[in-house]
């Protein structure tokens, strides 16, 4: 698949689900979703302040959503400098402030404690790689802080392959609780494994080919 089609549909998918997260949650009640409405069918659940933390949540990740692609795939020039590193502090902040709250809604996860530890492992990597790319960055080693927006948005690109996956790994499981719990982990490990064999297999066409004896 060329670097043009797995761009397009980034963008594309990155975007569709930032729609379907700004419809689904601004524009209808949020128990008319079926995670929420899953939840509201076990009484001992409380909807606030769960509810909040889960608009934090989707506000700041999905700000994150839409601004990577646009960090990773667009042209750098001198003048998109001064923008690209505002919408970067931008996109650090929104991972922070969402990998924090996530901690609360791990707590809470669909699927008990499988799922809630899958989703806190994701949290914190993601703040980790993203604040990692932060610091490459700011000692001026360009490449390596390249690798780590990758792997930074490939975990945030979960919020995308954890609704690409539900569907069928449901009707595979035939349980929606049971799936979430395979799904919790199935979102973003794949994603983290592809991104590391792709920066590493660059790296090594980049590396110099050994001088012969």
């Amino acid at each position: 698949m060329g670097e043009k089609v797995i761009r397009a549909l980034v963008f594309v998918l990155s975007f569709a689900i930032a729609g379907y997260a700004i419809v689904q949650y601004g524009v209808f009640a949020a128990h008319h979703t079926g995670l929420v409405g899953f939840k509201l069918q076990k009484p001992d659940f409380h909807l606030t302040p769960w509810l909040y933390v889960l608009y934090a949540h989707i506000v700041t990740a999905t700000l994150a959503l839409i601004i990577g692609p646009f960090q990773i795939f667009m042209k750098q020039s001198k003048a998109r400098v001064r923008q690209h590193r505002l919408l970067g502090y931008v996109y650090v902040v929104s991972i922070t402030v969402s990998g924090i709250v996530n901690l609360y809604l791990t707590l809470f996860a669909t699927g008990g404690w499988i799922a809630g530890l899958g989703f806190f492992v994701l949290d914190v990597l993601w703040v980790a790689t993203t604040w990692m790319a932060l610091r490459k960055i700011r000692v001026k080693n360009i490449q390596a802080h390249k690798a780590w927006m990758l792997r930074s948005y490939a975990l945030t690109f979960a919020a995308v392959t954890l609704r690409i996956w539900l569907g069928p790994v449901t009707m595979l499981f035939g349980d929606f609780e049971q799936a979430y719990r395979v799904i919790a982990w199935l979102c973003w490990v794949p994603n983290l494994l592809v991104i590391e064999a792709m920066i590493r297999a660059k790296a090594a066409k980049k590396k110099p080919p050994a001088a012969s004896i």
